[in-house]
């Protein structure tokens, strides 16, 4: 494998495949993909790529086909050494040049949706060349498609697009898990700090440095000072940020629309219902967003642990949440400089609004990750759920379902239950809520023998939950260390 630079933080995985596809001499393997949503270090990876193996590397801009062409002739011709510029009339022109040129190493094309507006038929060009008898086959380089405009990159490997079934590597990159994101801002044993930072910037790489001078609290104590001083600050970059993200999507032509879509989800009204409710819009009216909206990887689509037809949406980009639950809604004044009052007005409802659900979102990630460890098996399905009790006419809403897939001669296993709280110390009225919702779940026939029930407790559990757990095995309870990876 190619010697990951030191200056490229975690990523292993992603290093790996990109080494991989690099230092492959199969004779197919010629071109890969690679997106992900910006500011994840996708141009970092491949910088660092590029200088490990040699090649050549091109950042597409939003041009006309000219104007593409021009700065694609003078970018190869400075890679040749020549000096000067090559001019094309067109692209097949460009890459008989390209590939004539650059011999070996890789081939790096980001923003490639750029070009690809400009030049529609470009994929198809693409194909062409690295076809059997194409001009790539001239040159033992490998081509990586790069670009952030997910629904178009995802579009480029799919159906009938040109370029389906030819690529070898389709890598995605995607924010740092919370674990990692922990590690690089450096806060891994302040762990109720890095829960409220993961809950503003998630595990985005760009927020850490570029977008906010490198500044980071120290602390639990200086959170606040932190977000009056950055996020909330109209002279630092990352203000306006969660606005970018959005306008940059080339299939969002209405803005509006989209942002009150996400201002239903962030407060909480997550399945087409609520959401088409809020808005005052008929449901039909909200297919299309949403489905531009996952398709740009800004939302995601959850299945109800128990209810096979219902879907709730979630924010995937915790900074979107952040300005749809506490920016947008104090924009005047954030935009007058009056951060500090802003967020004197915010926070609480930031702490039970935003940081609360975020907080389940991490206990959800962690059961998927230590499943293992806890049910000694995978689950099929880890999700959220809502169970109805007929006996008080309430839904008992379920943080944490853990389930394994049925089967026709058997019901689907309840591995666990759960229930996470940020704010509250828990105790054994948590504990009886999951207990009367695992009662309920073993008369709808789900086999509930060995349910483990787990408390996930940012703010820890009281001494009687402690003792009940002290006695029965199959009461877990998850505080914050453990979350972050320390043994109980």
């Amino acid at each position: 494998m190619i010697p990951k630079p030191g200056h490229v933080f975690a990523r292993d995985a992603e290093w790996r495949a990109l080494s991989r596809f690099a230092e492959s001499t199969a004779p197919s393997t010629r071109l890969g993909v690679v997106s992900g949503r910006r500011r994840q270090g996708k141009t970092y990876l491949l910088n660092a790529l590029t200088e490990a193996v040699g090649g050549f590397y091109f950042v597409a801009a939003d041009d006309t086909e000219t104007e593409g062409l021009r700065r694609f002739g003078e970018a190869l011709a400075f890679r040749s050494g020549g000096g000067g510029q090559y001019h094309f009339d067109n692209w097949d022109q460009a890459l008989d040049r390209l590939y004539a040129t650059v011999q070996d190493g890789v081939i790096v094309i980001d923003e490639f949706p750029y070009l690809a507006k400009a030049s529609p038929v470009l994929p198809s060009l693409f194909q062409r060349a690295l076809d059997p008898g194409g001009t790539a086959r001239r040159s033992s380089a490998k081509l990586l498609l790069c670009g952030s405009a997910m629904s178009v990159m995802g579009g480029l490997l799919a159906g009938n697009a040109p370029l389906r079934g030819r690529a070898s590597l389709e890598l995605v990159v995607n924010p740092m898990d919370y674990l990692t994101a922990a590690r690089f801002w450096g806060c891994e044993h302040d762990r109720e700090l890095a829960v409220l930072l993961h809950a503003v910037v998630g595990g985005t790489p760009a927020y850490r440095h570029e977008l906010v001078y490198s500044d980071a609290p120290s602390s639990r104590e200086e959170f606040d000072d932190w977000v009056v001083r950055t996020v909330l600050n109209p002279m630092v970059p990352i203000f306006r940020e969660a606005r970018y993200l959005l306008a940059e999507e080339t299939d969002i032509r209405d803005p509006a629309l989209y942002h009150a879509v996400l201002g239903a989800i962030a407060s909480g009204h997550n399945t087409r219902g609520g959401i088409a409710g809020y808005l005052g819009r008929p449901s039909t009216h909200i297919g299309h967003p949403l489905t531009v909206l996952e398709d740009s990887h800004l939302i995601t689509r959850e299945q109800d642990a128990f209810a096979s037809g219902r879907f709730v949406y979630r924010i995937a980009e915790p900074l979107i949440t952040f300005y749809e639950r506490v920016m947008r809604r104090t924009w005047s004044f954030l935009e007058r400089g009056l951060a500090e009052q802003a967020w004197t007005a915010s926070r609480s409802g930031f702490l039970s609004q935003v940081v609360g659900p975020h907080f389940e979102e991490l206990c959800r990630e962690f059961t998927i990750r230590s499943s293992l460890e806890l049910f000694g098996e995978l689950p099929a399905q880890v999700s959220s759920g809502a169970v109805t009790d007929p006996s008080s006419r309430r839904s008992i809403q379920v943080d944490v379902a853990a389930l394994t897939s049925g089967e026709p001669d058997r019901p689907a296993r309840l591995l666990a239950l759960g229930e996470a709280k940020w704010g509250k110390v828990m105790g054994l009225r948590h504990l009886d809520r999951l207990r009367r919702a695992r009662d309920l779940l073993a008369v709808r026939k789900y086999d509930t023998e060995g349910t483990r029930l787990i408390c996930y407790g940012g703010a820890g559990f009281d001494d009687d939950l402690r003792t009940a757990a002290a006695a029965d095995g199959r009461i877990i309870l998850i505080d914050l260390p453990r979350l972050y990876g320390q043994a109980p």
